[in-house]
């Protein structure tokens, strides 16, 4: 199979799965730094992923977002509110758009390199509280894409409909490390194990029957 696909990948357990699990596709994969909290741990655990996957990595700075954007991802670990995603207050970690704009990035990334499709890893658990990680949104930036662009370069998705649990369970018949992955988005040196992300973390690994291999506070 050709590697015909350029990966936006943050670090965290989803992204870092679909890399593993479609390593055999993926020419290039894409992290971005936009100065959230936990980009800098994360950033360092998908470089980690591409190098024992063999993939290659860049990191694109989009700092402007961090200086001009309002969410609580982007103004300090006090900001971060604890809970679960299902809750209103989560909203506040929501980067405006953060998703159109990386796209629209890896797809100009993908058209230098002659490659066909950019592959994102939002899911299921993601659609109540990010208005870009849902369907009609991936549906919609795809056919941008692919008018956008000389070659018709196109969004793969495939973990759209699947729960994070699913996606664990996915990593687990890979043989996945989840230690080698990062969450918390008050970027700490040991995941916080209270705010939303963490909360879905042990969710996802209980639900995957995976013993949970993170160091929280």
């Amino acid at each position: 199979m050709d590697k015909d696909c350029v990966l936006i990948l943050s670090g965290g357990m989803d992204s870092t799965t679909m890399l593993h699990e479609y390593a055999g596709r993926i020419a290039l994969a894409v992290s971005f730094d936009y100065g959230s909290n936990h980009n800098a741990r994360e950033i360092e655990y998908a470089r980690m992923n591409c190098e024992i996957t063999g993939v290659e990595h860049i990191v694109i700075p989009l700092t402007f977002m961090g200086r001009y954007f309002n969410s609580s991802l982007l103004e300090g670990a006090d900001k971060i509110p604890d809970g679960h995603y299902a809750e209103d207050n989560m909203k506040s970690t929501v980067v405006p758009f953060r998703n159109g704009i990386m796209l629209a990035v890896a797809a100009g990334l993908a058209e230098s390199r002659g490659l066909k499709h950019v592959m994102m890893a939002n899911h299921g658990g993601d659609h109540t509280i990010y208005p870009d990680c849902r369907p009609e949104f991936a549906a919609a930036m795809s056919e941008a894409m692919r008018t956008g662009t000389f070659p018709g370069i196109t969004l793969l998705a495939p973990y759209t409909e699947l729960s994070k649990g699913e996606i664990a369970a996915h990593g687990k018949g890979l043989g996945m490390d989840y230690s080698l992955t990062y969450s918390c988005y008050k970027g700490r040196e040991k995941h916080c194990g209270t705010c939303g992300t963490c909360v879905e973390r042990k969710e996802a690994l209980a639900a995957a029957g995976i013993d949970d291999p993170t160091e929280y506070e």
